[in-house]
């Protein structure tokens, strides 16, 4: 580079570009071949405008680093995705990331900087499963049991758990890091509960289950993955406490957006980056042309999915690039229903949030907190279902949620309006639900996450509480920081 990386100081990246900062502000973006060519040398570039890629680049804006976001969509938010198209009455539906947990501090700082309030969620108040309804509170006071073999009375969620006791028990005894704790990521989920003695309804239940946290089958998850998340939380459980942003989940990334304002290029796909001795030059395509950027240092906040198809000369480490090309990603399939009537709320109702073997698997009354007599029914499907959901034509998925609400809901077929789905492996340019442990697969998040000079690297892939928002922000304000530090060294 013109200057040596390690002798880059903070000042240096301070600096603006006047006369290019003009140009930018009288004429429109996707035009200025020119400027974009002499653009500043030392601009951070950041690829990827999804929580993560805001995050990082609102940090450094406001620690006053010279930043831009290269963003392939027309929108910010990446898997945040709140779709107020097709419904009446001005509801809408989220068909991406969902959940705030009570713990994701990281979310709950910048909702309360950005004025956003958090709605706590509904807890399961019914369960649909081999053709049988059943209230929870039945469940939980022994009145009634689930129709698998080997299941424990009073409980839904941690029926594997005493199948693999002895594995919790040993990791909190000679810590995760033990050698034989660490053993377990050569072996599936599956093959650890098939050891522990596990029937086969235990498997296909703890499949049905643990859908939202895997997105992927038993067969294909790590079995250390699966024992640290029992060592860390216990389980998942039905009383676990979890919110969504009130108006939509989708604020968070506009508000972001809001203060990052022109330092955000939409449409702007990035499809190569070059090492160069004069620094890092960056080519995109628009809607309507080819061009290039320069930069000194890029952060790369998009999906290895996504990240795999990016020429980078000379290239990653081989460590580093096999682990983008062989990342695992689960399943998603979301699909939001329009009903005329809330019929849901009626007393014979099975109940408003709702567990089932079908192929909707999670359905639950998503509009809750919205006015009117319409409402709305959000499913979450994943793993191989929803691979096979998202194979159909968008007709077929219609039919088969609108067939499956009418098992659990024998009336809703009456007051049935419309519906989307949205496939999240299809999105062109996402292509992954959210990343998980596969076999073999324990050391990657490091190794993803490791700066190579002059590259930085976020998603939630790269977190520790990875497949979550809050996974998605912690990398960004990681990567903000190793940024700077490297920076200012």
């Amino acid at each position: 580079m013109a200057q040596n990386k390690a002798e880059l100081t903070r000042r240096s990246f301070l600096k603006k570009s006047s006369a290019t900062a003009s140009l930018l502000t009288v004429f429109p973006y996707s035009t200025l071949t020119t400027a974009l060519n002499i653009s500043d040398d030392n601009r951070i570039l950041v690829i990827g405008a999804g929580l993560s890629g805001l995050s990082c680049a609102y940090e450094l804006d406001r620690a006053g680093y010279n930043v831009m976001i290269l963003e392939a969509k027309s929108h910010p938010g990446g898997r945040v995705r709140t779709y107020r198209d097709p419904f009446a009455d001005n509801l809408y539906a989220e068909m991406g990331a969902e959940y705030v947990d009570s713990s994701d501090e990281y979310v709950h700082q910048y909702c309360k900087q950005f004025d956003l309030s958090i709605l706590p969620a509904k807890q399961y108040d019914g369960i649909y499963v081999r053709n049988k309804h059943m209230y929870m509170k039945d469940l939980k006071s022994g009145n009634a049991k689930l129709p698998f073999d080997g299941t424990l009375k009073g409980k839904l969620f941690g029926q594997e758990v005493k199948y693999i006791q002895q594995w919790i028990d040993l990791a909190k005894k000679e810590g995760v890091g033990s050698e034989k704790i660490q053993a377990l990521d050569k072996i599936s989920v599956e093959q650890l509960l098939k050891q522990g003695g596990a029937p086969k309804d235990i498997i296909e239940l703890y499949t049905y289950l643990n859908a939202t946290e895997s997105t992927a089958l038993p067969s294909k998850m790590s079995a250390l993955s699966m024992v640290k998340s029992h060592v860390k939380t216990s389980g998942f459980s039905e009383n676990t406490v979890e919110g969504r942003i009130l108006g939509g989940n989708d604020q968070l990334p506009k508000a972001f957006a809001a203060k990052l304002g022109s330092k955000i290029k939409y449409n702007h796909a990035v499809e190569s980056v070059d090492t160069t001795p004069d620094g890092l030059v960056v080519h995109f395509s628009t809607q309507s042309n080819n061009y290039t950027i320069k930069g000194a240092k890029c952060v790369f906040a998009i999906p290895t999915t996504i990240l795999k198809n990016i020429k980078v000369n000379p290239g990653f480490s081989r460590e580093k690039s096999h682990c983008i090309q062989n990342q695992s990603y689960g399943h998603v399939m979301k699909i939001a229903m329009q009903f005329q009537k809330r019929f849901w709320d009626s007393n014979n109702s099975i109940g408003q949030r709702v567990f089932t073997d079908t192929p909707l698997r999670r359905v639950y009354h998503f509009s809750i907190d919205q006015p009117g007599p319409r409402g709305i029914l959000l499913s979450f499907t994943s793993g191989d279902d929803a691979r096979k959901l998202g194979s159909l034509s968008e007709k077929n998925r219609m039919k088969i949620a609108r067939q499956s609400c009418n098992e659990i809901w024998s009336q809703s077929d009456d007051y049935w309006e419309n519906g989307i789905s949205k496939y999240w492996n299809d999105d062109k340019w996402i292509k992954a639900s959210y990343s998980l442990t596969g076999i073999g697969q324990k050391g990657y998040r490091d190794i993803l996450a490791k700066t190579e000079q002059p590259f930085y690297f976020a998603g939630e892939h790269t977190a520790i509480n990875y497949a979550s928002m809050n996974g998605a922000i912690e990398s960004g304000i990681r990567t903000s920081n190793e940024v700077t530090k490297t920076i200012d060294k």
